[in-house]
């Protein structure tokens, strides 16, 4: 809105330098850009970030099978034997336990694997995600998470493009106005020998 005025305020003022106007259509391009150009960059990039992330769960859907597993016992030593500050935290939601499961293909495995500490204790049954093969996995990405990260995806694209915009805006009216200067100093050369003198020019 700002720029529209400059602009509109320069159009016929006798006191508009050329640089004047330049600048005022620079901030109103560079208004646009911000109105149009960049929330249409978000929202590509979401969408597209957007449909990958289905497609990827859609992909961990196919290649992974949900079964039930029993807890056994509890593990000698947590997954991974870490005890890194991560991993403490980690131990206070989850815990390693020896568990039983039935694998794709029909056979019983049998291995250490994490899970709710609520759901620990032997005997109790936990849901557990395999590959084809009955080895355990991480479940597929929610659904809720895929979009979390694809409106995140999108804010950063629009931000970043919006901040490459008010950059190119500034760098241009840095020029305009190192360039005002310079011709202010050549006028003031050529005037400047004369200021002052009373029937100069005379």
């Amino acid at each position: 809105m700002r720029a529209a005025i400059g602009l509109w305020r320069w159009r016929h003022n006798p006191l508009r330098r050329t640089t004047d106007l330049v600048e005022a259509w620079v901030a109103f391009a560079a208004l646009a850009l911000l109105c149009l150009v960049v929330p249409l960059t978000g929202w590509a990039a979401g969408a597209s970030a957007h449909g990958s992330l289905q497609r990827a769960i859609r992909t961990q859907h196919e290649q992974r099978v949900p079964t039930s597993a029993r807890v056994v016992r509890a593990a000698d030593r947590p997954v991974g034997g870490g005890r890194t500050a991560e991993a403490t935290g980690e131990e206070r939601l989850r815990r390693s336990v020896v568990a039983r499961w039935t694998a794709p293909d029909g056979t019983v495995r049998t291995a250490t694997v994490t899970t709710a500490r609520r759901t620990s204790a032997p005997g109790t049954t936990f849901p557990l995600w395999t590959d084809r093969h009955g080895n355990p996995v991480a479940p597929p990405m929610h659904p809720d998470t895929a979009r979390a990260h694809a409106v995140v995806a999108g804010l950063t694209a629009a931000l970043l493009a919006g901040l490459m915009v008010e950059t190119v805006r500034r760098l241009a009216v840095r020029r305009l106005v190192l360039l005002r200067y310079a011709r202010l100093d050549r006028a003031w050369a050529a005037v400047g020998p004369d200021w002052g003198r009373t029937g100069t020019g005379s």
